[in-house]
């Protein structure tokens, strides 16, 4: 719990797809090394930047597996097994733990939305099994996990703490009661870290300059953020992750290859990223090369 709680950097890691909409575990690999080089702490599995909602449990843990197997030596591991579903929830995060995972992301029940109680029930359960963090997205889940659903489970053994994307004073009053936080808005997350008292970020910026969020986690710079801060909006531009998986293609870090429902960015959108990530340094952007791309580039292929 100790090693978890002092993880700062935390990347939610895409996955990529060849052209006919299977895992490239080849360029996986390769995307890995980008983050172990930069010094990430851990990475998420088949959150939601790495599409676990479009890959089959299956796959996902297949991916969970492999992660493990490869990295676990170098990363802290968490695999993405929540679920609206309890019992698909709790299948899946035993799975997890059995295939060596170190820890879960676990989402409140979203769509078929419950009560209090039965979103508290619901993470006791999980919780019973291993070290979670908790998920605050009221964007994703149309349900905010406020302090008194939270503070009860910060109680649990294995409650390790939350991804929060409610903001900064959310973050600051947790971390003032003791209870780990991680930022889940990039653009927030060198504020929250250094201003907040966060204990980190679980970010997707990191998937493409993962160095130099690295510093922006390790000290207070102003500067460094205020030059990040309109490629990380950007990256929300349009929900995620669809931006991330536009940026990766266009610095050829990944095939051009997306699993429907996502599609590619605007030539427009495309052509604002282009701007913003010229302005950076080669080596400070996971990729070999920089360019537009046309529409024709991208290929889609059914989940």
């Amino acid at each position: 719990m100790k090693q978890l709680k002092a993880a700062s950097l935390i990347t939610a890691i895409k996955t990529p797809y060849h052209s006919n909409g299977d895992i490239d575990l080849p360029t996986y690999d390769k995307l890995i090394a980008e983050q172990i080089a930069a010094g990430v702490d851990g990475i998420i599995v088949g959150g939601t930047t790495g599409e676990g909602h479009l890959l089959s449990w299956e796959e996902h843990l297949m991916l969970i597996a492999h992660s493990v197997h490869q990295y676990g030596e170098k990363l802290i591991i968490v695999g993405n097994t929540g679920s609206n579903n309890t019992r698909e929830a709790i299948k899946a995060t035993e799975n997890g733990f059995a295939m060596g995972m170190d820890a879960a992301l676990q989402i409140n029940p979203y769509y078929g939305r419950t009560s209090t109680a039965g979103v508290i029930e619901h993470f006791k359960r999980v919780l019973a099994i291993g070290p979670a963090f908790i998920y605050n997205v009221p964007g994703r889940t149309g349900q905010d996990l406020t302090p008194d659903i939270i503070e009860p489970l910060a109680e649990l053994e294995n409650f390790i703490g939350v991804k929060e994307c409610a903001g900064n004073e959310r973050i600051a009053y947790y971390e003032k009661k003791g209870i780990a936080c991680w930022s889940g808005n990039d653009d927030e997350s060198h504020d929250g870290r250094h201003q907040f008292g966060s204990h980190g970020v679980i970010s997707v910026t990191s998937n493409i300059v993962p160095g130099l969020m690295r510093k922006l986690m390790d000290e207070k710079n102003d500067s460094l953020n205020g030059e990040m801060n309109g490629l990380m909006k950007w990256l929300f531009c349009e929900p995620n992750p669809i931006a991330i998986n536009t940026a990766l293609m266009m610095t050829n870090a990944v095939s051009a290859n997306f699993r429907l429902p996502y599609q590619a960015l605007t030539l427009e959108q495309r052509q604002q990223g282009f701007a913003l990530l010229s302005e950076l340094s080669q080596s400070d952007i996971v990729g070999d090369t920089l360019q537009l791309l046309s529409d024709d580039d991208f290929t889609y292929s059914p989940a």
